[in-house]
Parts: C-alpha cells; sequence; structure tokens
C-alpha cells in the first residue's frame, strides 16, 4: 500500500457560489492537506482523507470572509475543520472517475459524490518521486450541512444560492 500526500503547493481548493440569482463569487480554501493510500495503480483502491481550515477561507474579500467564519455559515470557532473520508474511488470510463464519501462541515456529515478526472502520474522534477494528479468537481447543497443564512432582495430573489460547487486540483506526491 502506498501513500501519497497532497502537494499544497501544486493544488488549489476552490468553490463558487451565485451572489443576486445572476452572478458569481468565488473563494479558496488557503490552509489544506489530503492523503491518499492506494496499491493500485490506477487508485481504484484509494482511501483519501481531506481537510480544510475554515479560517483559511479567502473570496477577496475580508467582510465577507468574516460573515462566512461567523455563525451564520461555517461557524469555525465551533468547527474549525471541513472534512472528507473516502468510501469509495471508482473508474467509469477512461479517466473519469466518481469519487463517493462522508463530507462534514459545521458538524453535520453527509454522503456526497464528486466527478473525478485522473490526469495520471510521472516522475517528479529530477526523477526521484511519483507524482499523480486529480481534477475533483462536485456541486452540494449548503442548507444539507446547515449553512441557511440568506436574505431576499428588493425584487424577491435570494442573496446567496443553496448550491456550492466545488473544484478540487490536486497534486500528490508518493511518500
Amino acid at each position: 500500500m502506498a501513500t501519497w500526500k497532497m502537494d499544497t503547493a501544486h493544488s488549489e481548493v476552490k468553490f463558487k457560489v451565485r451572489h443576486l440569482v445572476i452572478s458569481t463569487v468565488t473563494g479558496n480554501f488557503n490552509q489544506f492537506s489530503a492523503t491518499a493510500e492506494s496499491s493500485n495503480e490506477d487508485f481504484t483502491d484509494a482511501k483519501i482523507n481531506f481537510e480544510a481550515d475554515v479560517n483559511s477561507i479567502d473570496t477577496k474579500n475580508e467582510q465577507r470572509d468574516g460573515h462566512l467564519k461567523s455563525p451564520d455559515f461555517f461557524d469555525a470557532a465551533n468547527h474549525p475543520k471541513i472534512t472528507f473520508v473516502s468510501k469509495s474511488l471508482t473508474k467509469k470510463s477512461g479517466d473519469k472517475y466518481e469519487l463517493t464519501g462522508n463530507l462534514t462541515t459545521r458538524g453535520t456529515t453527509k454522503e456526497v459524490k464528486f466527478d473525478v478526472v485522473f490526469n495520471g502520474t510521472v516522475k517528479g522534477f529530477g526523477g526521484s518521486f511519483d507524482v499523480a494528479a486529480f481534477e475533483i468537481n462536485g456541486k452540494i447543497n449548503r442548507q444539507d450541512f446547515g449553512l441557511k443564512w440568506n436574505a431576499l432582495t428588493e425584487t424577491g430573489g435570494v442573496v446567496v444560492s443553496d448550491d456550492v460547487k466545488f473544484e478540487v486540483l490536486a497534486e500528490f506526491v508518493k511518500a
């Protein structure tokens, strides 16, 4: 069984959500970590653990970041981490996979599924280490995880949509 650790210098954890129904606001988690354990070269038996620090949320707006860390949303003081523990990584066709696991946010755990593209493995710079790369995309309903704050606009639309889209660009190095 090989252990792979996420190379955070070459990885990103991004999200986006509709704002005022018509525009999109994006953000990142700047502090995160992940490991994958796998015996198979195609990672179909991988056990993946991921963690993001809620206090590292960055939407390029300090006031909005503070609101997202507050009890209205993530409640970072009481729930400082978002975690994901995989149940399966299933090859669908070619380089396309489906990742199923338990996502825990704000103390609520739900099973989620994400689409994955496995970009392959290569030897790292200088040939002394192995690198694997993945692109992970998905969508969750924030209401399912207790992130319920919202407000209505003057025209009756909502300020923040329920759907949150994720994109994780993950590079792993074999330990």
